[in-house]
């Protein structure tokens, strides 16, 4: 049995302010940034959960600052035990 939450995959194009796209799969995910020609970072969050109460919950953070507990942290938390993936943009590609 998987015990692991249902995750989505997100892209974050380079530069951009906000996400441009949310996939159930990364294989989708990898068509759709193949398909354009996109360069960002591609990462796998868990649905229902925020990255900070998550990586507390798996136990790869633990705050041990005052700040590791405030609005602005958690808002810009991110967890490099993510699964994540760099994408460039190539001319060779289509």
């Amino acid at each position: 049995m998987n015990d692991q939450p249902p995750t989505v995959w997100i892209f974050h194009g380079n530069g951009a302010r906000f996400a441009s796209g949310v996939f159930s799969t990364r294989a989708g995910a990898e068509a759709w940034i193949r398909q354009h020609g996109l360069a960002g970072v591609l990462t796998e969050y868990p649905l229902d959960s925020g990255a900070y109460d998550w990586a507390i919950q798996e136990r790869h953070f633990t705050p041990k600052k005052e700040h590791h507990t405030s609005a602005e942290f958690i808002q810009r938390f991110t967890s490099a035990f993510q699964q994540h993936e760099h994408y460039l943009h190539t001319e060779d590609e289509t």
